[in-house]
Order: structure tokens, then C-alpha cells, then sequence
């Protein structure tokens, strides 16, 4: 992930003072751990300010509005009610080539700022402080003891101060070629390395497009550069000072992620503003979905593990309980025949009354035969109880492993980041989980009970031009089935394989061909637990004949007047519809 640089962060601030200042403040609100959405209005528009000082994606720009679900973190309710309905009349570099952007608040343009909201872009060490005129630290989102940081404690109550000076040489537009060129080559090197090295305010991303640029590799040896190679770097270099300095950038996109310089570009960006936003939520979804995939999956395994354990150890006492009429019919043999038990017997061999095979029977030596016969009786009865006692729990068990194992295809299908929709359907997922009791709410945020599900579901056209809608996750299941359907569509599930309800949607009237009911069937085969398969047996109804039994878990339905398809998962084509 690349991380926001000096220049990047210039380019950034330069959109906002021309389109932002002044803009009074409406409301703040924080999005996670790292991120606060600052309302903003001006007299021609409204939008959000995002700020985040996430280690690895801190940036500053307009950003997308935050969810509609209550905020709950302290940090932001703090500065609402220190900044709220204040003007934002100044965002100025705290220092020339610094990373601290000091965010200026009054109650009207020209007067004195009340408060300042420093944003410290700065990798790792990134923060957001808030302080009142006299720079006394009000609240920070991260904290910093006296132990964490002897050098830059951050705490409130203090008095803020500015993060250590840079210890490198600054650039400028007035230094010629050959001082310039002097400085890089004073020790041999990588040229990228050498630069770095030389002086502040760059980045590791920044040199390779400024190299790759001037048609030098990032680690070609200063020793081995050619005049014609240090006039076309240099030439580079002064492009990129005088865009710093006259405050013209040109926002692209780069086949590894992002420029504001133009180099290297192979799509243009409307502006800095939608660049940044778009780079980061991208990035910073993608890296969600990993970990709540992995998460969730893990989760479930372990769960399903436990459940199987469990459900094998009742099938196994049940399958005992089988024997319940052998031991009967042994304490029978053992009753009609006690005049051949003697002291002592470990064992009787008596034919059977029916076949006349013999049956060994193990007897217990301290015992007569009447009691060893009431002994069999009561295996008997105990193995009879067990069968009535576990038949209902395995049934329970087997229903909630069938649950799990329909959740588990859901995720299974989410196989990929492609868009915030994918995300948004493995949130649900999550939420549904949590909503069952087998997550732990923790810091999650969770979707309100009452919320419908979303609507982003997978939609495809027949061959004959159909409309083919099919559900992410349980929730979308039950929302598609129950809600959605209407009296001329057609169902579609895989027969007793945990996978997506699937709806063709059907005007009055409308036949479907047999291409689209298996085009259809197809889909519903794909988007199954069985996708691997050759052959997957699909049902379809109307829904109509789609019920949800009582107290079932989301995504659990029955139903009846069935047809059965074969359907081909691998002839399904990904071509998703918008």
C-alpha cells in the first residue's frame, strides 16, 4: 500500500484550500479505529472531510459519507463539541516540508482561531490532535505516555509540540545541476537509494516514477549515469519542485496504485480528492475482507469441527442403542435356561429359539444367573431410554451443522475483493453470526436487527432475456425468498446442498424456455457448495411453496411441488450484470 507522501499530501491540501475554505463545521463522525468524517459546508456545496491516521493508509481528503449506524467512539464526540458549527478558516503545513497539517477553526472568518486540529500524516506514527489556541492538548486520537515516547509525549492537558525537525538536506528550485548532481554522487550508489538518502521530503514511490520517468532504473549505480541520464533526472526533479511550488498537479492513475505528478500514468483522476478516497477504501477493503474472510472461516471450521465431534458421538450411542433387543434376547436365552448355569460361569453357550445358532453369552462369576439375566434387562432398558433421549439431540445437532455448512458456502462463494458490495455481503455475514450468538459482539460494529438486507445481490440475464437474481448470504436469502419473489417467478435451490436461493424473475404471463430453466439451474448449481461438481441436482417451485419453518435460522427454507434440474456449474460464464 503506498503511503501518503509530502508531495501527495501538498496536492491534497492545495484542492481543499481552493474549494474548501471557509466551510463551516455540521458534524463529525468516526467511521473506525482510525478515521474521523468532518461535515463540512460551504455556500456552494457540502461534503465530508475524511481524516485517518491509519499506520499504513493515513491520508486527507473528501470522502464518502459514513454508514447511517450510531457512533460510538468517544474521539469524535469530543470534537463535535469543541468544534461544532465553528468555521474552518486555515489548513496550512505546520513547517516547510513537514507532514502536520494544521486544521485553523473560528466562530467567522477573520478572526482568530479558537482551535487547531493537527493531522500528523506521518506512517506509523500518525495522529490527530485537537488543542485550543494557546496549543493545549484537548484530545488526541492516540494517546502517548511518558513511557511509550520520552522524546514526544502526547497527553492531555499539555501543550502540544511539533514532531522532531527533519535531519536532511530541504530541496529547492534554485539549486543547479551540478550541486544537485554533486550532493546524490558524493557517496557511489543506487540512485534511488542515493536520493532517499540525500534528501527529505521524498518517497520511495514518488522516485520510482520520477526514475522510471526519466527512463533510469531505481538502482542503477550513480558511477554508471550518463550526462544525457542526470540532465533528463534532473529535468524531472525541477518538474516536480515547480509543481510543489506552483501548486499544479496532475492526479493519475499507475499500474502499482497512484501519482499526483502524471509519471507513469494509465488512467486520469478528476482530482486529488477522488484519487486518495478511491486508493485507500479500495486498499483498506481489501485488507478488511482478507482478515474477516480468514476470520470467519476459521471460526467456522472450528465450530463445525466440534459439532461434527459431537454428532458422531451421538450417532455412535445410537448405534449401540440397536443392540438394546440383542441384550433382551440374551437375558431371554439366559431365563429359560438357568438350569445350566453352575458357580463360577464366566460364559453360557445357548442355541437361539428362533435358529437354533448358538450364542455366547458373558456372564459376571459373582453373580447367579437370575441376576445376570436382570443385569441384561437393564442394558436393555438404559440402551431403549438412550435411543428416546439422544435421536432429539442429534436432530438439533444435524440442523445447526446444516446451518453452518450454508453460511460457510456463502462465504466460500466470496472468494474475492472485487468491489465494497463483497465486503458489504461479508459485514452481513458477520452481523448475522454475532445476531446467533456464535461471535462475540467485541468491537464490531453491527447492523440494526430491523435493517432490511441489502439489495446488492448477484443479478444475470437468460438467454432469453430474464432477469436472474440471486442472494450473497442468509440475510439476503430470506430478504430475495420472502420479500422479494412475486406470484409468476420461479425458485431455485440446490436439492439439500447448502448454497444461494436463486430467483427468475418472470412478467405475467411470460414462459420460460428450457435454455433459461437451465441457465438457471446452472447458476443455482455454481453458487452451491457443489460448484466443483460436474452434475448438481437443483430444485425449482414457486415460491409460493417456499416456507420457513418456525424459529428457523436466517437462509433456512422448505419446500414442496418440486422439479428437479441437473444443473452444470462449470458452463456458468461470470458475466454479472450491473
Amino acid at each position: 500500500m503506498l503511503p501518503v507522501d509530502f508531495t501527495t499530501l501538498t496536492a491534497a491540501c492545495s484542492e481543499l484550500r481552493a474549494h474548501w475554505l471557509p466551510a463551516r463545521t455540521e458534524q463529525v463522525y468516526q467511521r473506525d479505529r482510525y478515521t474521523i468524517a468532518i461535515a463540512l459546508r460551504t455556500l456552494k456545496q457540502r461534503d465530508w472531510l475524511e481524516i485517518s491516521w491509519h499506520p499504513q493508509a493515513a491520508h486527507i481528503c473528501i470522502g464518502d459519507p459514513p454508514p447511517r449506524t450510531p457512533d460510538t467512539f468517544t474521539f469524535s464526540q469530543q470534537l463535535i463539541h469543541q468544534l461544532g458549527g465553528l468555521a474552518l478558516m486555515g489548513m496550512e503545513t505546520i513547517a516547510p516540508w513537514e507532514r502536520v497539517v494544521d486544521l485553523q477553526f473560528a466562530r467567522r472568518p477573520g478572526e482568530s482561531p479558537l482551535y487547531h486540529l493537527y493531522a500528523e500524516i506521518m506512517g506509523k506514527y500518525s495522529n490527530v490532535i485537537l488543542t485550543d489556541a494557546n496549543n493545549v492538548i484537548i484530545t488526541a486520537a492516540h494517546q502517548v505516555s511518558q513511557q511509550q515516547s520520552s522524546v514526544r509525549p502526547i497527553q492531555t492537558g499539555q501543550v502540544y509540540e511539533t514532531p522532531p525537525k527533519l535531519t536532511g538536506t530541504i530541496p529547492h528550485l534554485g539549486e543547479p545541476l551540478e550541486r544537485w548532481q554533486e550532493r546524490v554522487s558524493l557517496v557511489p550508489g543506487g540512485i534511488k537509494r542515493q536520493l532517499l538518502k540525500t534528501y527529505s521530503g521524498l518517497s520511495a514511490s514518488l522516485l520510482e516514477s520520477m526514475l522510471l520517468a526519466a527512463e533510469i532504473a531505481p538502482d542503477t549505480n550513480t558511477d554508471n549515469l550518463t550526462e544525457d541520464d542526470w540532465q533528463r533526472l534532473f529535468s524531472n526533479w525541477q518538474e516536480w519542485l515547480k509543481a510543489l511550488d506552483s501548486a499544479q498537479f496532475q492526479p493519475a492513475w499507475t499500474g502499482n496504485g497512484y501519482t499526483v505528478m502524471g509519471w507513469g500514468a494509465t488512467k486520469p483522476a478528476r482530482n486529488v480528492q477522488e484519487l486518495i478516497n478511491d486508493y485507500y477504501t479500495n486498499q483498506l477493503n481489501q485488507q478488511l475482507f482478507a482478515q474477516l474472510r480468514h476470520q470467519l472461516s476459521q471460526k467456522l471450521q472450528n465450530i463445525l469441527g466440534k459439532l461434527r465431534h459431537k454428532a458422531q458421538t451421538f450417532s455412535d450411542r445410537l448405534h449401540q442403542s440397536d443392540q438394546a433387543d440383542e441384550y433382551r434376547q440374551k437375558a431371554d436365552l439366559l431365563m429359560a435356561y438357568l438350569h445350566n448355569w453352575e458357580p463360577g460361569m464366566k460364559e453360557m453357550t445357548i442355541a437361539d429359539f428362533e435358529t437354533g445358532e448358538p450364542v455366547a453369552i458373558a456372564l459376571q462369576p459373582d453373580k447367579n444367573a437370575v441376576q445376570n439375566a436382570q443385569n441384561l434387562y437393564k442394558q436393555h432398558q438404559k440402551l431403549k431410554r438412550a435411543r428416546a433421549a439422544v435421536e432429539p439431540l442429534l436432530f438439533e445437532v444435524q440442523t445447526e451443522i446444516d446451518y453452518l455448512e450454508q453460511v460457510e458456502a456463502a462465504i466460500a462463494q466470496i472468494d474475492n475483493y472485487q468491489s465494497t458490495e463483497d465486503l458489504q455481503a461479508l459485514e452481513e455475514i458477520r452481523d448475522e453470526l454475532i445476531e446467533q450468538k456464535y461471535l462475540q459482539e467485541l468491537d464490531y460494529r453491527t447492523r440494526n436487527p430491523n435493517e432490511p438486507a441489502s439489495t446488492n445481490f448477484h443479478r444475470y440475464s437468460t438467454p432469453s432475456g430474464f432477469e436472474v437474481v440471486i442472494g450473497r448470504n442468509n440475510h439476503q436469502n430470506d430478504y430475495l425468498t420472502f420479500r422479494v419473489a412475486g406470484d409468476y417467478d420461479l425458485w431455485f435451490h440446490a436439492q439439500e446442498i447448502p448454497g444461494s436461493h436463486v430467483l427468475l424473475r418472470l412478467p405475467p404471463g411470460a414462459v420460460p424456455e428450457e435454455t433459461d430453466l437451465q441457465f438457471v439451474a446452472n447458476l443455482a448449481a455454481y453458487f452451491s457448495r457443489a460448484r466443483q461438481s460436474e452434475q448438481v441436482p437443483v430444485v425449482y417451485t414457486q415460491p409460493k411453496y417456499v416456507y420457513k419453518p418456525k424459529g428457523a435460522k436466517p437462509g433456512i427454507a422448505i419446500y414442496k411441488q418440486e422439479t428437479i434440474l441437473w444443473g452444470k456449474p462449470q458452463l456458468v460464464v461470470m458475466s454479472e450484470i450491473s
